[in-house]
């Protein structure tokens, strides 16, 4: 069912006195800070459809509501809708700023950490292509063969090839010439049939080795990077009453310490380069449950992108989070010129 008018003006004024105080929140709230000029008896048969409806809850008996999971979804989906638009917007006009990116991303999290006041994380910068930029080959001895496969961004991947007969030197130079000439600028998708044939047919009897170079090339190519994470503002989460008992507060600070499973989420929708809310049990980190964790994507250059979380109580200032980041554009040449000065 869609919501009318009023019943979603109701909910956000319900989301955004929870956001600020905490409490569930009455009828009698919510006619003095809406501008619906309602009395609280509608506001109160109001509030019943829409708990009835799933987007807010009753703690306690005689107790105002609060929001569900269903609610802050709605809250985030229909009324952030511009502000994620305009940071999508901000993350792509990011250009080529790589100087001194660990102290830059550093700052970032920290920064983001202080102005929202929940625990941040930054990954540091990946390739959504992985082409090959140049291959070198060198005899190790007569059994093997050492390749060393520079990727786009300057990834170096070393491979060691078993050899079932020794290598001239000159059959070594006419295999570097050959890979060079034929894969540079390919990544795995276009190293096809046709490829592989030229290659074994300018190899003079090599094909065997060929086949060797190109599945260590694809193995190169497909392993997983291990990414950089930057964070800052662990502790930020004690200040939330729902999130500060021992248990909770003990298994969260570990996850934001450990960061796999929440580099795992961040990196979930690699594709996805906007902003992506994470509510409740919408995550996959069962520590997360009370939380929220907020996602965004930052372009260095084309096909060099990384991720930005912020985590936070599912009452999390929404509002707040999607300013940050949308401010932080303007605040990006400062830090990169800090993070210069300091080196």
């Amino acid at each position: 069912m869609e919501l009318d008018e009023r019943k979603l003006k109701i909910l956000q004024a319900i989301i955004k006195n929870y956001l600020e105080t905490g409490e569930p929140v009455g009828s009698r709230t919510i006619s003095k800070f809406t501008d619906l000029n309602l009395s609280s008896a509608t506001i109160r048969n109001e509030m019943s459809d829409l708990e009835e409806l799933g987007y807010i809850v009753q703690p306690h008996t005689s107790a105002g509501r609060i929001p569900s999971d269903k609610g802050y979804r709605l809250y985030v989906d229909t009324m952030m809708q511009s502000r994620m638009q305009e940071v999508e917007q901000m993350w792509d006009a990011l250009s080529d700023k790589a100087d001194k990116m660990e102290t830059l991303l550093q700052q970032v999290a920290k920064l983001l950490a202080v102005n929202t006041n929940y625990a941040t994380l930054v990954t540091g910068p990946q390739y959504r292509s992985r082409k090959v930029k140049f291959i070198q080959l060198t005899d190790v001895d007569e059994t093997q063969l050492l390749a060393v496969i520079v990727l786009e961004g300057n990834i170096v991947k070393n491979k060691m090839l078993p050899l079932a007969a020794g290598l001239s030197k000159e059959d070594i130079l006419k295999l570097n010439i050959v890979l060079n000439t034929y894969l540079t600028g390919l990544d795995m998708s276009e190293i096809n049939l046709s490829v592989i044939a030229k290659l074994k047919e300018q190899s003079d009897g090599l094909g065997n080795v060929i086949t060797e170079l190109l599945d260590a090339i694809a193995q190169a190519i497909s392993e997983e990077e291990d990414i950089p994470v930057y964070s800052s503002g662990a502790t930020n989460i004690l200040k939330y009453p729902e999130l500060s008992d021992h248990h909770i507060a003990s298994d969260l600070l570990y996850e934001l310490e450990e960061k796999k499973y929440l580099t795992e989420l961040l990196n979930e929708n690699r594709e996805e380069h906007g902003i992506q809310v994470y509510i409740g049990q919408e995550t996959s980190v069962e520590s997360m449950k009370d939380c929220s964790v907020v996602t965004a994507t930052y372009e260095i250059e084309d096909g060099i992108y990384g991720k930005i979380g912020i985590v936070g109580p599912k009452r999390m200032d929404y509002e707040n989070v999607m300013d940050n980041l949308k401010t932080l554009r303007s605040q990006f040449d400062g830090i990169l010129n800090k993070a210069k000065g300091d080196s």
